[in-house]
C-alpha cells in the first residue's frame, strides 16, 4: 500500500488517483499506518495540496523528522516561508526531535535574507550541520530556487554571502550571473564580474560563458565580445552564447562572421547554433546562400527534426520570398506545430504576400487546429497590409472567442489594424482597452490619428502618456512633429523638441529631420534652416524638407541654391526633391527655370515625373498668368488630371480672370468629383469678379440643389498652448469686445497711412460702403489683433489661416505690420507670408 501513493509524488495531474487510494486505505483501515499516512503526507505535499497533507501530518502520532522536512519542504517549494520558518520552530521546540541538515536546508530555501533568515542558519552553524563546503552548497540551492522562481532573492542571498564573509565557489557565479540576466543592471554585473577575476575564475568556462551571456542580454554586446576574446577555453556553448548574443543586439552580420569564425576552427555546430544562424540570415537584407548551405548542414547532421532549426528554415526562406521551399518544410512536417507556422505565416507578410497569410490562416482553422496570440497578433498585420476591415473585424472577433483581445501584442495589432483601416474610433476603442500600452501600442494610436488628420487627439493622447509615465520613442515623437506641422503649432512643437533632447533623441536622423520640419512648417525657418546647418549627416530627407521648406516661405533662390549644393554633396535628387524644386519656381515666378528642372528630371536623373511634378508645373504656368499653356500640359500629360491640379489651375483663372478656361477647368473638376465645394466657390467667385451676379447665384444654386457645403474660412493663432480660432465677423471669443477696438484702431490707422479697402474681393452684389465694411472682419485680421493686444513686442504674430488669404488681407496686414511694428507670419493654404515694415517676402506673387 505504500508504493501508491509514492507513485502519486509530484503528478498533479493525478490527484483523483491520490485520492482514491487514500479513501481505500481509510475504508480498509491503513489511514493511521504510520508509513502510508507518511506516504500520502509527501504526495499531498508534492503535489501542491498542503492542506490535505497538514491535515494528515497533525493526526499522526508517531513523527519522525524526515516527515517533519518532507511537510517543511513542501512550504517551501510553494513559497511559504512563513509557514516553513513556523514548522521549523515547532520541530526545534518539540523537544523529542532536532532539526537536521535537511530542515535548516529547506527553510532557508524559501525565506528572505532578516532575523528569520538569521535564526535558521544560526542554528545550523551552532549544530555543526554543515561544513564550509556544504554551507556553500546551501547557500547555492537557495539562491538557485529563488532564481527559478524569477524573484530578487537570487541577488539577495549573493549579497548576504559577501557581508558574511561565505566563500563563494563557481556555482555561486553562475547561478547570480543567471539570475541577473535580463532583469539586473549592467553595474551590478560589472562588479560581480570583477569579482569573478578577483577570485580567480577567469579560466572557469561556465562563469565565463554566463558573463558573455549576461553582457549580450543587457545590450553591451562589445563588453561580451571582450570577455569572449579573453577566454582561454571556449566550448559550444561559448560560440552559441556569443552568436545568439550578436543576434539579439541587431548585429547580423557580425554574428554569420562568428559562425564563419568557429566553422574556420573545425567546431561542430548544434541545433541552438544552426538556428541562430538561420535567424541572422533572415534578418541579413543582401543576397546570400548561407541559408542554402546551413540547410544542407542540418541535413547532414540529421537535425532537421528538431523543431528550432525546422522553424527557423521555414522562417528564413519565407522571408526570403523562397515560398515553395518554405511550403515544402512545412508539408513535410510529420506533425502540426503552430510556431512552425507561424514561422511561415510571418515570412507570408514580409515578403509582401498577405493574401497567402489569410489563405494560409484558413486552412488552419479548417484543419481544426488552434491558433495563438502570435498568429493573431501577424495576421491583423496582414489586414493592415491589404487595408482590409472586413477581415480584420472577423480577426478581432476571433480573438475575443479565444481569449486573446486583451494580450498586448494582438491589442496593439487592432489598434494599427483600423488605424490602417482609416477607422479612428475602432482604433481608439481597441487602444483603450489595453490596461499597460507598450512603446508600439502608444505609436501606433498617435501616429495613426495624425495619418487620419486627427492631429488634436494625437496631442491629446501624448499628454495623458506623458501623466502616465510612458515614454515616447522616435517614431512617437515624429508622429507628434507632424501634427505639430499640420496645425502650424510652434509653441507645442518646441516643447516636444525639448522633450526629445530630454530623451537623448535629437540626434536620431528621422526626429531630427521631423524638427526642421516642424520649424519651418510652423513659419520659423530661420531655426530650422540652423538646425540643418548643425546636423553632422544629412540625409535626402533632411535635403528634402529643407527645400521644400525654403520654398513655401517663398524663398525660391535659396531653394534653388540648396538643390545645388546638395548635388555637389554627391546627394542624388529624388522625385520628392524635384517636387519642391518645381515649388520652389512656382513661388518665385521663374517658368523658364521650371521647365528645364521638369524636363531633367527624365533626361539627366532617370525619374519619371509623376502627376505631382505635373500639377507642380501647371501651378507655376497658372500663377505666371499662362493659363493656355497650363491647360495644354494638363491635356497632355500620360496621367488623369487630380482634383488638387484643377483646382490650382480654377484658382489662377479666378485671379486672372480667364472665365473661358475656368469654366472648362470647373466642368472637369465636377465631372471628377461633382460634390468638391471648391470647384462651385472657385466658379462662383470667378463670376463675381467680373459682377456677372446671375451666375454667382445659379452656382450657388447648383451647390444647394446637390447639398454640397462650402467649406468655411478660419484662421487661429496659438498662445501658451492654447488655440483661438476665428471666423469671419467672429463674436464669439472672450475678447471679442477688445479685439473688435484694435481693429477698428488698426484700420483706421492703416487707412492714414495709405491703405485703401480692395471691394474686387468682396463677391457680394451690395453697396460699396458694406463691402468696404465687411473687409474689416475677415477671420485672419481677428487673429492678428489678437495677437496684437495678447503678445508682447517684439514677438512675431503667427497666424494660420486654412484657405488662401484674400487680396485685400493681404495688403491690409502689411500696412498692419507697419503701423503696429511687428512681424506677422501667415500661412495660408497656398505659402507662407511674413510681413516686416510693410512689406512681404512673397512680394505680391501667391
Amino acid at each position: 500500500m505504500v508504493s501508491p501513493p509514492m507513485l502519486c509524488s509530484g503528478l498533479r495531474d493525478l490527484l483523483p488517483t491520490l485520492q482514491s487510494i487514500h479513501g481505500y486505505s481509510a475504508r480498509i483501515g491503513l489511514d493511521s499506518d504510520a508509513l502510508v499516512s507518511s506516504a500520502l503526507v509527501g504526495a499531498y505535499s508534492k503535489v501542491g495540496f498542503l492542506d490535505d497533507a497538514r491535515y494528515l501530518f497533525d493526526r499522526m502520532a508517531d513523527r519522525d523528522v524526515v516527515l517533519w522536512n518532507v511537510m517543511i519542504k513542501g512550504y517551501s517549494q510553494m513559497g511559504l516561508a512563513k509557514d516553513s520558518f513556523f514548522l521549523f520552530a515547532e520541530l526545534h521546540q518539540s523537544g523529542d526531535l532536532r532539526p537536521d541538515a535537511i530542515s535548516v536546508h529547506c527553510t532557508l530555501m524559501c525565506t528572505e535574507s532578516g532575523e528569520r533568515f538569521d535564526q535558521v542558519q544560526a542554528y545550523g552553524i551552532k549544530s555543526s550541520l554543515f561544513d564550509e563546503k556544504c554551507h556553500v552548497i546551501t547557500w547555492n540551492k537557495t539562491m538557485s530556487d529563488h532564481a527559478k522562481a524569477g524573484n530578487d532573492g537570487a541577488l539577495s542571498c549573493f549579497l548576504e554571502m559577501k557581508r558574511r564573509d561565505v566563500e563563494n565557489d563557481h556555482v555561486t557565479l553562475v547561478i547570480v550571473l543567471s539570475a541577473i540576466t535580463g532583469q539586473g543592471s549592467s553595474n551590478v554585473g560589472r562588479q560581480i564580474h570583477a569579482l569573478a577575476v578577483k577570485a580567480g575564475f577567469c579560466l572557469d568556462v561556465s562563469v565565463m560563458n554566463n558573463l558573455v551571456n549576461m553582457y549580450s542580454k543587457m545590450g553591451k554586446f562589445f563588453d561580451a565580445m571582450k570577455v569572449f576574446d579573453e577566454m582561454e577555453n571556449l566550448d559550444l556553448i561559448s560560440w552559441n552564447s556569443l552568436i545568439s548574443g550578436a543576434l539579439q543586439n541587431g548585429y547580423s552580420e557580425v554574428s554569420v562572421e562568428i559562425f564563419m569564425d568557429m566553422s574556420n576552427r573545425g567546431i561542430l555546430p548544434d541545433q541552438f547554433t544552426l538556428a541562430s544562424i538561420l535567424q541572422a540570415c533572415s534578418a541579413l537584407t543582401q543576397i546570400s546562400s548561407l541559408h542554402e548551405q546551413v540547410h544542407t548542414q542540418a541535413i547532414r547532421m540529421c537535425l532537421l527534426d528538431d523543431i528550432f532549426v525546422l522553424t527557423a528554415l521555414i522562417d528564413v526562406y519565407a522571408k526570403k520570398g523562397f515560398a515553395v521551399e518554405a511550403e515544402s518544410l512545412f508539408k513535410d512536417m510529420d506533425c502540426f506545430d503552430l510556431t512552425c507556422f507561424n514561422a511561415l505565416l510571418t515570412g507570408y507578410i514580409t515578403n509582401n504576400a498577405s493574401y497567402k497569410a489569410l489563405n494560409l490562416l484558413v486552412s488552419l482553422h479548417e484543419s481544426g487546429e488552434r491558433s495563438n496570440h502570435f498568429t493573431l497578433a501577424s495576421i491583423l498585420k496582414a489586414c493592415s497590409n491589404l487595408v482590409s476591415m472586413e477581415c480584420g473585424k472577423q480577426v478581432h472577433s476571433h480573438a475575443i472567442k479565444l481569449g486573446f483581445d486583451s494580450d498586448l501584442c494582438v491589442s496593439s495589432g487592432l489598434v494599427d489594424m483600423y488605424i490602417k483601416c482609416g477607422n479612428v474610433k475602432d482604433a481608439s476603442s481597441a487602444f483603450e482597452e489595453i490596461s499597460e500600452p507598450d512603446d508600439v501600442a502608444w505609436t501606433a494610436i498617435i501616429s495613426g490619428c495624425v495619418e487620419n488628420g486627427d492631429e488634436d487627439h494625437a496631442l491629446g493622447l501624448y499628454r495623458q502618456m506623458k501623466e502616465l509615465g510612458a515614454l515616447p520613442d522616435e517614431f512617437t515623437l515624429a508622429s507628434l512633429l507632424k501634427a505639430c506641422s499640420c496645425l502650424s503649432l510652434l509653441g507645442l512643437g518646441k516643447q516636444i523638441h525639448s522633450d526629445a533632447i530630454k530623451l537623448n533623441c535629437p540626434y536620431d536622423a528621422f526626429v531630427s529631420t521631423s524638427i526642421m520640419d516642424m520649424y519651418a512648417k510652423c513659419g520659423n525657418i530661420d531655426d530650422s534652416f540652423l538646425l540643418f546647418n548643425r546636423m553632422n549627416s544629412k540625409s535626402i530627407a533632411s535635403w528634402n524638407a529643407m527645400i521644400l521648406g525654403f520654398a513655401q516661405h517663398g524663398n525660391g533662390i535659396v531653394a534653388l541654391n540648396l538643390f545645388k549644393q546638395m548635388e555637389l554633396d554627391g546627394i542624388k535628387p529624388d522625385k520628392i526633391t524635384f517636387i519642391g524644386v518645381i515649388s520652389a519656381c512656382s513661388h518665385a515666378g521663374l517658368v523658364f527655370e521650371a521647365h528645364n528642372y521638369f524636363n531633367s528630371m527624365s533626361r539627366d536623373y532617370g525619374i519619371q515625373p509623376e502627376v505631382e511634378h505635373y500639377s507642380c508645373l501647371v501651378d507655376v504656368l497658372g500663377r505666371a498668368g499662362l493659363l493656355i499653356e497650363a491647360e495644354e500640359v494638363i491635356k497632355k500629360m500620360p496621367f488623369e488630371p487630380s482634383a488638387s491640379m484643377l483646382r490650382a489651375l480654377l484658382g489662377a483663372c479666378r485671379i486672372k480672370g480667364n472665365k473661358e478656361i475656368g469654366q472648362r477647368v470647373a466642368t472637369t473638376l465636377l465631372e471628377l468629383d461633382p460634390t468638391d465645394s471648391s470647384a462651385y466657390v472657385l466658379l462662383s467667385n470667378l463670376y463675381a469678379s467680373t459682377s456677372q451676379w446671375g451666375e454667382v447665384n445659379a452656382a450657388r444654386k447648383n451647390m444647394k440643389r446637390r447639398n454640397v457645403k462650402k467649406d468655411p474660412g478660419y484662421s487661429w493663432i496659438e498662445q501658451k498652448h492654447k488655440v483661438h480660432l476665428f471666423v469671419v465677423d467672429d463674436s464669439s471669443h472672450p475678447e471679442a469686445a477688445a479685439i473688435h477696438d484694435e481693429l477698428e484702431d488698426l484700420m483706421q490707422r492703416i487707412k492714414d497711412e495709405g491703405y485703401v479697402p480692395d471691394t474686387d474681393f468682396v463677391l457680394l452684389d451690395v453697396e460699396e460702403e458694406e463691402k468696404e465694411r465687411s473687409l474689416y472682419y475677415h477671420s485672419e485680421k481677428l487673429a492678428i489683433a489678437y495677437g496684437l493686444i495678447s503678445t508682447p513686442p517684439p514677438l512675431a504674430i503667427r497666424v494660420i489661416k486654412n484657405l488662401r488669404v484674400c487680396g485685400d488681407c493681404h495688403n491690409a496686414i502689411k500696412y498692419i505690420s507697419k503701423v503696429a511694428g511687428r512681424e506677422i507670419v501667415l500661412r495660408d493654404a497656398s505659402r507662407f507670408h511674413c510681413f516686416r515694415d510693410g512689406v512681404c517676402t512673397c512680394g505680391d506673387y501667391w
